[in-house]
């Protein structure tokens, strides 16, 4: 009997330690500069880019603007670079489909700078899932390293835990087995390439992420949902490229990555003294803010309470499950506020085929409210709709958020790392006008199919909804 309580005071325990940790895991304040929402500065200098990938007469065509505009600013620069890019890797079935070598360009970009400039300082942050957590070091990542460029990875152990019920198992007895480049196992992410290990896996089911897609020079910054992933390189998305003393902000929100994960951060206060003097006035037409992970959520609610009766918003997105969003939609219909959203299907990952979850029944959940939203679907062939934005637009101004957070909790309760920007703009201003007309095309097909009614794509299903509310609300999902 002694030996039979002995047994299960230990099982007892072995839970019980796990359930503690993730308890005060959950209370742990994020880094400093985590959360940061910086002053809000007038400028005249914003501008708003995507990238579509269509069908049109049955044939598929892609306009790309964002990654023209990131090798610019790379060749424009004269002091230095940050770049900040969550996927940066040629990771998928090689054996079926083929993509640009997106990945291997912008390598090919930032190493010919630095030939070209050896004095000019490159800083690349990026997340571990581009070496499977460590496990190996992709060529063109050994190629930045070797022409000189300084790489950190996100200590992501500093994060909060989003996945709870599996991290507190492995902060109490997975990860003091620490990282190996053994390879024994199947690589998931991609299967024609190397071979991972049991420690790889163990850490990626935390489900962790800096998620953050943007690049500054001493002149320009740009924010977008754009990652320089090959399997990624036909996705829809969005950009916002500024100029001004908002830089500094940017700047300071990336040094904080580095700080927390053990880098160089002496570097970035001569990055500062460099940024030029910009023409930032009182009067300039645009009120711009930068916002980073949960701040972004905060003015997501903000700009939604704040949408009066005939006030319409505008949204794109890849990902929709946020429950506090959700109920602030709902209330906004009440109110007699338009709301217009096109959503992904959640069909198409790099040749894999999802569920539809959380999408389809976050979109039948607001379709069967009293009030419903105007929904409309993205119509992809493989690729996504991975736009992250919201707009409302009132008689005089059009407010913009927008960058690499997706509207879901791990996107925006401090979990991942995240960044947008804010853009207040007059209604007859050159980024109100792009970003409505670029809106407005998609909404009414305007030269091409871009979008579907709502009731091509409509599901109703129990299962799917009860899936996406448990995996929303405890963390166990990638969105």
């Amino acid at each position: 009997m002694k030996k039979r309580y002995l047994f299960f005071i230990i099982i007892g325990a072995l839970i019980l330690i796990p359930l503690i940790v993730a308890g005060v895991r959950y209370f742990i304040p994020v880094p400093d500069n985590v959360a940061y929402e910086s002053e809000e500065y007038q400028t005249d200098h914003a501008e708003f880019l995507y990238d579509l990938t269509y069908t049109e007469n049955e044939n598929t065509t892609q306009e790309q603007e964002i990654f023209e505009e990131i090798y610019k600013v790379i060749d424009e620069a004269e002091e230095f670079l940050v770049l900040d890019m969550f996927l940066f890797n040629d990771d998928y079935n090689h054996e079926t489909l083929e993509f640009p070598e997106l990945s291997q360009s912008l390598t090919d970009k930032l190493t010919a700078k630095k030939e070209e400039n050896p004095e000019l300082e490159i800083v690349f942050i990026s997340d571990g899932i581009n070496t499977f957590y460590g496990t190996y070091t992709p060529p063109h990542i050994q190629a930045l390293m070797d022409a000189g460029i300084e790489v950190v990875f996100t200590d992501l152990s500093k994060l909060r835990d989003s996945n709870p019920l599996y991290s507190g198992f492995y902060r109490s007895y997975f990860q003091w087995f620490g990282n190996s480049e053994d390879q024994w196992l199947k690589n998931a992410l991609r299967p024609a390439g190397p071979e991972v290990n049991i420690r790889s896996y163990l850490e990626l089911l935390n489900f962790k992420a800096n998620h953050r897609k943007l690049i500054i020079n001493e002149k320009n910054g740009l924010v977008t949902s754009a990652n320089p992933h090959d399997a990624s390189a036909h996705h829809s998305n969005i950009a916002v490229q500024f100029s001004g003393d908002i830089l500094h902000d940017l700047l300071e929100s990336e040094r904080a990555i580095v700080n927390f994960s053990g880098g160089n951060t002496r570097m970035f206060s001569d990055f500062s003294d460099k940024l030029q003097d910009q023409a930032d006035t009182p009067e300039g037409q645009y009120a711009v803010k930068l916002i980073t992970e949960e701040r972004i959520k905060d003015n997501i609610l903000k700009m939604v309470d704040q949408a009066k009766a005939k006030e319409t918003l505008n949204v794109g997105l890849f990902y929709l499950s946020d429950r506090d969003i959700i109920k602030a939609f709902k209330e906004a219909l009440d109110r007699g506020v338009e709301l217009n959203i096109i959503l992904d299907i959640n069909q198409d990952a790099f040749g894999n085929e999802k569920n539809g979850v959380p999408n389809r029944p976050v979109a039948d959940e607001l379709m069967k409210h009293n009030n419903p939203p105007n929904i409309r679907w993205y119509k992809s062939s493989g690729e996504q709709y991975h736009a992250k934005f919201i707009t409302l637009e009132t008689e005089e101004s059009l407010i913009f958020n927008g960058g690499s957070a997706n509207f879901t909790r791990r996107n925006l309760d401090n979990y991942n790392l995240e960044t947008n920007m804010m853009v207040t703009a007059p209604r007859d201003s050159d980024f109100a006008q792009e970003v409505t007309a670029y809106y407005e095309r998609l909404w009414t097909n305007e030269g091409a199919e871009y979008t579907l009614d709502y009731e091509e794509e409509a599901e109703a299903s129990l299962i799917k909804t009860i899936m996406y509310r448990v995996q929303e609300f405890t963390g166990l999902s990638t969105f």
